[in-house]
């Protein structure tokens, strides 16, 4: 079994691996909950009482951005260096720009396209535009996180 030394502690490397699956994990998870946080705090009306509440749009939308968001963090920690420190700093930073971006740019689709995300939102019955606003989230998260490669 191989091992190497890490701070004066010789640490066994499969150890060394879960200590990083889980650093990593823990960076990931406070990332996605900050990133649907965002969403929510820049979303028209409390999207997650309206997930809560079954509204099919705010469902639609909610998930979407839950997954471009995922993508981001996804390639901010497939580039992560070998230097596990390196590494979460670099996907936490990516993670926060990749935040900040999504949310400045989807903004800004909405507003182009004309559409009112709070009354789609509040709609009791699926209306077809909520796929325009989720499929805006998904793109603008895959060529944020290609932009990170």
């Amino acid at each position: 079994m191989e091992s190497h030394e890490h701070s004066g502690i010789l640490v066994d490397r499969r150890s060394w691996g879960a200590a990083a699956i889980w650093l990593y994990a823990a960076v990931g998870f406070v990332l996605m909950t900050l990133g649907f946080f965002v969403l929510d705090w820049t979303t028209p009306g409390p999207l997650r009482q309206m997930v809560r509440a079954g509204l099919p749009n705010a469902a639609v939308i909610a998930a979407a951005g839950l997954l471009s968001q995922a993508f981001v963090i996804v390639l901010a920690i497939y580039t992560a260096s070998g230097n596990i420190a390196e590494g979460l700093m670099r996907t936490l930073v990516f993670g926060l720009i990749g935040i900040a971006a999504q949310t400045i740019c989807i903004r800004l689709i909405e507003w182009v396209m004309g559409i009112d995300v709070g009354e789609l939102l509040a709609h009791q019955r699926f209306a077809p535009a909520a796929l325009v606003v989720a499929a805006a989230y998904l793109a603008v998260g895959l060529v944020i996180a290609t932009a990170i490669l």
